[in-house]
């Protein structure tokens, strides 16, 4: 009679133990971005220059071997290491579809220009 119940016992221990482990990896997981994304983790606006806003944005990306933090379709993305190498910004398409790309002289940064002529400039830092 004895058997039985410390075979029970057992049974409902290693039961107990394994949700508390699923417990403490889901706990541990719920901070973690899936490989290949990005999320943006803060973003400044300043619009008191007339005419102009100036926007900062810090992103947290989760990248893939040989990608890295980029810009694709003005959104956070992983983007291909070899185009943030060589600064060649436009490869990683970051303006929308409707906008033109052209990288600043420097190859610090970007503009995309909208169908109306307004101009959107990106340096990186």
């Amino acid at each position: 009679m004895q058997l039985p119940r410390l075979a029970w016992a057992l049974t409902a221990a290693a039961v107990s133990f394994l949700l508390l482990l699923l417990l403490h990896n889901q706990i541990l997981r719920e901070g973690q971005l899936a490989a290949g994304t990005c999320e943006i983790v803060t973003l400044d606006r300043d619009s008191s220059q007339p005419r102009r806003t100036i926007a900062r944005q810090t992103a947290r990306c989760a990248c893939r071997k040989g990608q890295i933090a980029g810009t694709t379709r003005a959104r956070p993305a992983c983007v291909d290491v070899r185009i943030v190498r060589s600064r060649q910004w436009c490869e990683m398409t970051p303006c929308l579809d409707d906008e033109g790309c052209n990288l600043l002289v420097n190859h610090s940064g970007w503009t995309c220009t909208q169908p109306g002529g307004r101009v959107k400039t990106t340096t990186v830092s």
